[in-house]
């Protein structure tokens, strides 16, 4: 019972108002998409056809845009981290063979800015066209007592579906000789932010540059995975390709760098403006390849036909 004489305290008193989370969740169901499925329920979905499966397997892959978002709110610009969203979590899932089909995504932030929200989510459905699946649903917190008032955080979730007889990678396949060929990155996509930050700060032409948004390889791979040539493939993020290649090459196998490929003019002038060595940039950026193929020798032309766009030999496997 409230005592006599005392103000009642409310939700909204406390910062969060219900009333304009609800408002965004309307404005939400307004967008027109392809992949925009039911949202405001308790929960999203919809039916899968197994009829094409003989044993499906459902894999799941959650990833975050990091500090790509301080670029943005510095920049005033969010309609393209939605897409970095769903790049992080299909690229995952594609590169295992699996055809991704379900996105939720998690939304934190300080004060709820439903212009800024409502960029982001247009940038998830973006992606989430490009990828081929649907947003299902998701969760918006406004937690003022966590966040600044113009702090986001974002989160990603993502459902994928693969029969388990064409799951990669074939590791046991992937031998010394075995070919490298690399798809193009579209920048810097969302790896190695705290550092690029840090040296090229408060640069707009760079800082506009940076916010490039993440490929989406869902299309190109799914061209190869077509082809049954592919051994494995890997999604190159944090770490560079040696770190990330290394999750699907056997032990006692590595591999060789010893091809060329256009290296996007980002990567210079980070690594110019941070007197950052060579064998730093390696490991904390893609430096041009987004994506490594592992074929065996006698494939890569097949490979290469069924891309639809220039694969570089980047290196092959040897023994190590």
């Amino acid at each position: 019972m409230l005592e006599p004489g005392r103000t009642p305290s409310t939700y909204a008193q406390a910062g969060v108002s219900v009333t304009r989370g609800d408002a965004f969740v309307d404005r939400i169901k307004k967008l027109r998409s392809v992949s925009l499925g039911r949202i405001g329920g308790f929960a999203g979905g919809h039916e899968i056809d197994l009829a094409a499966y003989r044993r499906p397997v459902l894999l799941s892959a959650t990833d975050g845009v990091g500090t790509k978002l301080l670029v943005a709110r510095e920049l005033g610009k969010y309609d393209t981290v939605g897409i970095d969203l769903v790049a992080m979590c299909v690229n995952d899932l594609i590169v295992c063979g699996a055809k991704p089909i379900s996105f939720l995504d998690y939304i934190a932030c300080g004060r709820l800015n439903p212009d800024v929200l409502e960029d982001v989510v247009k940038g998830i459905l973006t992606g989430c066209e490009q990828a081929g699946c649907r947003l299902d649903g998701g969760e918006t917190a406004e937690l003022p007592d966590m966040y600044g008032p113009d702090d986001i955080d974002l989160a990603g979730f993502c459902t994928g579906i693969v029969d388990a007889d064409r799951m990669l990678p074939r590791t046991s396949e992937i031998v010394s000789g075995t070919v490298v060929l690399g798809a193009a990155s579209s920048g810097i996509h969302s790896n190695g932010f705290s550092l690029a930050r840090k040296v090229i700060e408060h640069t707009p032409d760079y800082l506009s540059t940076l916010l490039t948004p993440t490929r989406i390889y869902v299309s190109l791979l799914t061209r190869l995975l077509e082809t049954g040539k592919i051994l494995a493939a890997a999604h190159i993020t944090g770490g560079g390709l040696y770190a990330n290649t290394a999750r699907v090459v056997p032990e006692r196998l590595r591999l060789q760098l010893d091809g060329e490929w256009p290296v996007p003019s980002i990567f210079p002038a980070i690594q110019e403006a941070g007197h950052i060595p060579d064998e730093e940039m390696a490991n904390v950026f893609n430096m041009g390849i987004g994506l490594a193929i592992f074929v065996d020798p006698r494939d890569a032309e097949t490979a290469r036909a069924a891309a639809g766009e220039q694969l570089y030999s980047i290196g092959r496997i040897i023994d190590g």
